[in-house]
C-alpha cells in the first residue's frame, strides 16, 4: 500500500507540482486548500506525512500544527513558506514541526526531506511499539527526547539495527550509551539471544583478558575450573563492549583478530573457539586523539567506527530536558509510592536554563532525591533548589568546581613538599564534611533521608557526624 501525503496549500499550482513530484516518487497524495480542510482531512485519513504552507486564507499553518497536535494527531509535518525569516523557521521547529522548507523550494529537497520525516516518524513509532510490547523499562522506555539530534539518533537505531554490522557509540558519560545499546540488540536479528555488557574501565587491567575470553583448568594458580568468558556468554547475541577507549594495548591486538578472524583462545588453551558475537562498543573518550596519541589502535578504531552514533550532551538540547523530567517524575513517584508531582512555569525555566553537566544521569538522579526530599505537589524553583542546591549557580562544568577545588588543594599542598604521603586522607576529610554537612542542610538534619540521599548505611553517617562534629535530628 502506498503511503499516504496531505499537501495543504492556498496556491493551485503549488499543490500541483508538489503532488506530482510526490506521486512521481510513489506517495498517494491528498490536499487541502484552506487550514480548516487540512484539520478535517488529516482527522479522518491516515497520513505518513503533512505539508503545510505558513499562509493559508483561514488560519495559519502553525494554528493548523498546534490544532493536529492537540488532537494527538501526530505524523511529521514540514512547514513549508514564501516568507523565509528566522523567526518563521525557529517557531516552526519550537512547535514540533519536523522541518522547514522556504519557497522557491527544489523539488528533490521536497522529496528526500518527506522520505526522511516518513523513515524518522516510522522509526520512533516502532521503538515506541516494542516499549509496549517488551515493556522493558531499563532500556527502549527510557529512550526519551524530542529534538532533532535524538529523531537523528532514532532514525540511525533503525538503520544499524537489523544489519549485523560493529556499532561505536560516542557520548560524554551519563548521556545514554547504554540504553541505545540496549535498543539497537532489541531491534536486531539477534534480540532474542543475551545482550552482555562489560565495562572495560572497571575490571582490574591483569583480571580483563580472562574476563572476556575465559580460561581452561589450570590456566593460572587458582584456576580449578574452566570459565567462560565474556565473548562466549554473548554467542550467538550482542557484546557491548563499555569505555572501550579504556581497553589496554595488547587486548586491542586480540579484539582486532578476534573482528577479524571471529574466533579467540581462552587463557591456557591452544584450540581456537569460534564466536558468533556482534560488537557495540561505546566510549567518552575522543578516540582520534587517543589513536594520534598512540594510546588506542588506528587499525582497531576504523573496524570498530564502521557505523558511529554520536550522543549529544543534554545541554546541546536543551528542548529534551521536561520531557526527559516528566517521564523521570512519572516513573519514579510510581517506583517510590508518592504522590505525582507537575512543574511550574518557574521550574520549567529554570530546568531548561540550566547546563546538566552530569547529563542524563544527573536529571535522573535529582529528580530521585526530588521525590525523596519534598512533598510539594507543584515543583517549583525552590523545590529543584531543594534537591539540587548547585542548579543555582547554572550548572559549571566539573572542572571548574570540585576538581578545580581539589587540584588547588593538591598544588598547595605539594608546595611546601610537607604532604607528601598522605595527601588523600587529607583531600577526603576536606570533602567530606562539606558533603555531609551540605546534604544534612538539605534534609533538615534527618539522619535517614540524609542516609538515603549519601547512599551509605545509617550507622556509619552518624559515625561520620560524630567524628566531623556535626549536628543532626533525631529520626523520627
Amino acid at each position: 500500500m502506498r503511503k499516504k501525503i496531505l499537501v495543504a496549500d492556498d496556491e493551485e499550482s503549488i499543490r500541483w507540482v508538489l503532488g506530482k513530484c510526490l506521486e512521481k516518487a510513489g506517495f498517494e497524495v491528498r490536499y487541502a486548500e484552506s487550514g480548516a480542510l487540512a484539520i478535517e482531512s488529516a482527522s479522518s485519513g491516515a497520513f505518513s506525512s503533512i505539508i503545510l504552507d505558513i499562509t493559508m486564507p483561514d488560519m495559519t499553518g502553525f494554528d493548523v500544527l498546534n490544532e493536529l497536535r492537540q488532537r494527538r494527531i501526530d505524523p511529521p509535518v514540514i512547514i513549508i513558506t514564501a516568507q523565509n525569516t528566522v523567526k518563521n523557521a525557529i517557531d516552526a521547529m519550537k512547535q514540533g514541526a519536523y522541518d522547514y522548507i522556504a519557497k522557491p523550494f527544489d523539488l528533490d529537497e521536497v522529496r528526500i526531506t518527506v522520505q526522511r520525516a516518513i523513515e524518522s516518524y516510522e522509526n520512533s513509532k516502532k521503538l515506541e511499539f516494542l516499549k509496549q510490547e517488551t515493556g522493558e523499562t531499563d532500556s527502549l522506555h527510557d529512550i526519551v527526547g524530542k529534538s532533532q539530534a535524538m529523531l537523528n539518533i532514532y532514525k540511525m537505531i533503525g538503520r544499524v539495527a537489523e544489519r549485523d554490522i560493529t556499532v561505536l557509540i560516542i557520548g560524554e558519560s551519563g548521556t545514554g550509551k547504554e540504553l541505545v545499546t540496549k535498543a539497537i540488540h532489541s531491534n536486531s536479528t539477534r534480540r532474542d539471544e543475551r545482550l552482555v555488557s562489560v565495562n572495560i574501565a572497571a575490571i582490574p587491567k591483569d583480571l580483563l583478558e580472562s574476563e572476556l575470553f575465559g580460561y581452561e583448568k589450570g590456566a593460572f594458580t587458582g584456576a580449578a575450573i574452566s570459565k567462560q568468558g565474556r565473548f562466549e556468554e554473548a554467542h550467538r547475541g550482542t557484546l557491548h563492549l563499555d569505555e572501550i577507549g579504556d581497553m589496554p594495548a595488547e587486548l586491542q591486538t586480540k579484539l582486532l583478530r578476534i573482528l577479524e578472524e571471529r574466533k579467540f583462545y581462552r587463557l591456557g588453551s591452544e584450540r581456537p573457539t569460534p564466536v558468533d558475537v556482534r560488537i557495540i562498543a561505546s566510549t567518552n573518550k575522543e578516540l582520534e586523539k587517543e589513536v594520534a596519541e598512540g594510546r588506542f589502535r588506528e587499525d582497531l578504531f576504523y573496524r570498530l567506527n564502521a557505523i558511529t552514533i554520536k550522543i549529544p550532551p543534554l545541554r546541546k538540547r536543551p528542548e529534551d530536558v521536561i520531557p526527559l523530567i516528566e517521564h523521570f517524575l512519572a516513573r519514579y513517584s510510581k517506583e517510590l509510592r508518592v504522590a505525582a508531582r507537575t512543574l511550574s512555569d518557574e521550574a520549567r525555566e529554570m530546568a531548561k536554563s540550566y547546563s546538566w553537566p552530569g547529563n542524563v544521569r544527573e536529571l535522573e538522579n535529582m529528580i530521585k532525591r526530588l521525590l525523596i526530599l519534598t512533598s510539594d505537589t507543584v515543583i517549583t524553583r525552590d523545590t529543584l533548589l531543594v534537591a539540587a542546591p548547585h542548579m543555582e549557580d547554572g550548572g559549571r562544568r566539573e572542572d571548574e568546581t570540585l576538581s578545580g577545588i581539589i587540584s588547588s588543594e593538591v598544588k598547595y599542598l605539594l608546595g611546601p613538599g610537607e604532604a607528601e604521603g598522605s595527601i588523600y586522607d587529607i583531600v577526603l576529610k576536606k570533602i567530606e564534611k562539606p558533603l555531609i554537612q551540605s546534604v544534612l542542610q538539605v534534609t533538615k538534619g534527618n539522619k535517614k533521608k540524609a542516609a538515603q540521599v549519601l547512599g551509605i548505611n545509617r550507622n556509619t553517617l552518624s559515625k561520620k557526624i560524630d567524628e566531623l562534629g556535626l549536628n543532626a535530628q533525631e529520626d523520627d
